[in-house]
């Protein structure tokens, strides 16, 4: 006993039903940055030889 029974009108179940098609195609045209807990991935840097100064480009050799 005490348990409670909502009714869901047609209404409200197709609006619902909206919402989950509506954020499944804004989620396919704008992926979240971290859908499974990984790092962004950081975009790639120049060569460290380009950025450095001539006179710390020997320690590289």
């Amino acid at each position: 006993m005490g348990e409670v029974v909502r009714l869901v009108t047609r209404a409200e179940r197709e609006r619902a039903r909206l919402i989950r098609e509506a954020r499944a195609n804004y989620d396919a045209v704008f992926p979240r940055a971290d859908p499974d807990g990984e790092r962004p991935v950081e975009p790639r840097s120049t060569p460290r030889a380009a950025t450095q100064s001539p006179s710390t480009s020997k320690e590289l050799s």
